[in-house]
């Protein structure tokens, strides 16, 4: 079992970066693939940014693509999602998560075996 908890988020203005962390535990962590998606209010969630477990592979939203980076620590056990250029579109909870592909990460949420609670970033315009 994989227990994961964000971190990072918070109230910021258009155009500025965040970095959100994901935190995770259980001996089988690093057999997972990992991915950050996000909801906003009133709408589904969706997929952001996916890693596999090496960290050799990643794939990203297009909405997200070249704003953001997505990268693991597999000795600190936690996931990075950098985000830059933030628009307030990006308003959302962000949430990690973790799937048992392990060498691809999923771009649909049903894939993912583990969730943590989320963590709220907010733009301003």
């Amino acid at each position: 079992q994989v227990q994961l908890v964000e971190s990072g988020g918070g109230l910021v203005q258009a155009g500025d970066s965040l970095r959100l962390s994901c935190a995770a535990s259980g001996r089988t962590y690093r057999s997972y693939a990992m991915g950050w998606f996000r909801q906003a209010p009133g709408k589904e969630r969706e997929f952001v940014a996916g890693i596999s477990r090496s960290g050799s592979s990643t794939r990203y939203a297009d909405s997200v693509k070249g704003r953001s980076t997505i990268s693991r620590d597999n000795v600190r056990n936690t996931v990075y999602l950098q985000m830059n250029s933030l628009k307030p579109e990006d308003t959302a909870v962000y949430y990690c998560a973790a799937a048992s592909t392990g060498l691809y990460s999923p771009l649909t949420s049903r894939e993912y075996d583990y969730w943590g609670q989320g963590t709220q970033v907010t733009v301003s315009s």
